[in-house]
Formats: structure tokens, sequence, C-alpha cells
């Protein structure tokens, strides 16, 4: 994913990971439904905040290539006062 990218960024309108791919397609990943998806904790929802803003590349290979529950997982943890 990472070596497909031309441009990788954060649209604060549409509130979407854009990708541009070198054979011109473009993915739009939806932030707020992926963190809905995942139901994600407050402390999970500031790590992926930190990546969509500092690493949006890193975001959406997480999204689309990696696991991003146990990314989450392990990063941000379960503190069990948000469950």
């Amino acid at each position: 994913m990472k070596d497909d990218a031309r441009v990788c960024k954060f649209n604060m309108d549409t509130g979407c990971v854009e990708l541009l791919l070198r054979d011109w397609r473009k993915i739009s990943i939806n932030c707020t439904g992926v963190e809905d998806a995942l139901d994600v904790t407050i402390a999970q929802r500031a790590e992926l905040d930190y990546l969509i803003y500092n690493d949006p590349l890193g975001y959406a290979d997480l999204i689309l290539n990696g696991d991003p529950k146990e990314y989450l997982k392990k990063v941000a943890g379960n503190h069990g006062l948000e469950d």
C-alpha cells in the first residue's frame, strides 16, 4: 500500500483519509465509520486521531492491510473503565 500511494491526506471537510494511488485509483476511508465499526475507547480514538493527523498513510495502511483491533489493544490498551 505505502509503495502504491501517490498522495495521502486527511480531508477535514469530509472526515476521510484519502489516497491517490499510482494507477490513479482513489480510496477514501471514512474515519468516523472506522471508529464506530471498531467501537473504540477514548484512548484508542486518541491514537487513531494521532495517526490521522500525523501519519495518514500509516493510518490507511493499518485500516486496509493491518489488524486495527489488535494494534489498538497493544498501543492504547483497555483500562476497564471504558467497557
